[in-house]
């Protein structure tokens, strides 16, 4: 077989329908596309549009609700990557980690809401690290290497004890019925 004699299996390619060609090919005048309107011009798909019949979004019923707008941007580092920047040299184990000196060495491009600690790899470094949230396998495993992780932006409030809860207030008593209302 030579490069001139490659072709198409037989029926695999169709030939495109040559439209606005008179009454005769059927496809004539307005080239298959009605009368005039927005949907006779060209670059037009009315997503969702169904041909008046009721379309799918909203035939189908809403659920849930979305909070994406007001989610928090957590960025995730794991140990075994902390552990790399300290093998290379980017990052030192003095002073305590944070968001800040974590941009710097590389690791995250930017803060975003906080950082998220995980316990993806091994640390064998004895570090403190600062970061908004931390899976508890993270904190086990820093501490176990003598480290220690600060959690900010969480306030430590207690429980508060059952006595300074809020009563309910108890029902009122009924009122004796007198001879006036009855």
């Amino acid at each position: 077989m030579k490069l001139n004699e490659i072709r198409d299996n037989p029926g695999s390619h169709y030939r495109a329908k040559r439209v606005g060609r008179g009454i005769g090919s059927g496809k004539g005048k307005t080239s298959g596309r009605g009368g005039k309107g927005q949907t006779a011009r060209t670059g037009v798909a009315l997503n969702g549009f169904e041909g008046g019949q009721t379309p799918l979004h909203r035939r189908l019923p809403k659920r849930g609700f979305n909070n994406k707008i007001f989610q928090k941007d957590f960025k995730v580092v794991n140990l075994g990557r902390l552990q790399q920047a300290l093998d290379a040299g980017k990052l030192t184990a003095e002073g305590g980690l944070d968001a800040q000196k974590l941009v710097t060495a590389g690791l995250l491009r930017r803060p975003g809401d906080g950082i998220r600690l995980l316990a993806k790899g091994s640390l064998s470094a004895a570090i403190t690290i600062e970061v908004a949230g931390a899976s508890e396998a993270a904190v086990a495993a820093v501490e176990a290497a003598g480290g220690k992780v600060v959690v900010i932006g969480r306030p430590a409030v207690a429980e508060p004890a059952a006595e300074e809860r809020p009563k309910r207030r108890a029902k009122r008593p009924p009122q004796p019925e007198t001879e006036a209302s009855a």
